[in-house]
């Protein structure tokens, strides 16, 4: 992640955390550097999205697991009404249970709250710029999420992601067929080699570890 010089433009932010002090101490630190302006804070992912509408900021940076509504759920919400803000998340979790869903969910990038304090300007200064910024951990987990291999040491295929997605939502074969533009018989032959690859012998046992591994996020 390489350092950003700050432009004459304030990066404009919205603090999203439900511990007071944490919001309090992430105002103070960068009301006090050149470059940056807060616009306000929210304690849930509710009162984020309210707040992201009404201040237009440059920058949300977004906590995830809050009893106001959680920071994946607003992520996605901020997507679907267009909010223009880039989203960077905040968090002392790094699991692949919290950062492949944000990631999904549109955020642009993900950070641990224990990073330094010049580290966090850089990643606000990229993300402003839509770019992806993420830790060297969350980084590390997320290829090792795409790389997952079966228990016979293989991979999915980007095909057979496609017919396990598709199998999550519920779709016949007949339905992603039509939607791959492949015939059924091919989507059986996906499936028989995605089973084989994630061990098991049916769709919802399909589903469930891919959820499991991270495949499916």
């Amino acid at each position: 992640m390489s350092d950003d010089s700050a432009s004459d433009t304030p990066i404009s932010l919205l603090v999203v955390d439900d511990h007071p002090v944490v919001r309090d101490g992430l105002r103070g630190m960068f009301e006090s550097a050149p470059g940056f302006t807060v616009l306000g804070e929210a304690s849930g992912g509710v009162e984020a999205v309210e707040r992201a509408v009404a201040l237009d900021p440059d920058v949300v940076l977004m906590d995830l697991r809050m009893p106001g509504g959680s920071g994946v759920e607003a992520i996605r919400e901020l997507g679907r009404r267009g909010v223009r803000a880039k989203v960077l998340v905040l968090t002392t979790y790094d699991t692949d249970s919290d950062t492949l869903p944000a990631i999904e969910a549109g955020a642009t990038g993900y950070l641990l709250k224990d990073a330094p304090r010049e580290e966090l300007f850089t990643a606000v200064r990229a993300a402003a710029r839509g770019r992806t910024v993420l830790s060297p951990a969350v980084a590390t987990r997320l290829v090792s999420a795409v790389r997952a291999p079966g228990p016979g040491g293989e991979p999915l295929s980007s095909r057979e992601r496609e017919v396990l997605a598709l199998v999550a939502k519920g779709t016949s074969n007949r339905e992603i067929a039509r939607a791959l533009f492949i015939s059924e018989a091919t989507v059986k032959t996906h499936l028989t080699h995605l089973y084989a690859k994630l061990g098991v012998k049916d769709r919802a046992a399909a589903v469930a570890a891919a959820y499991d591994r991270g495949i499916l996020g």
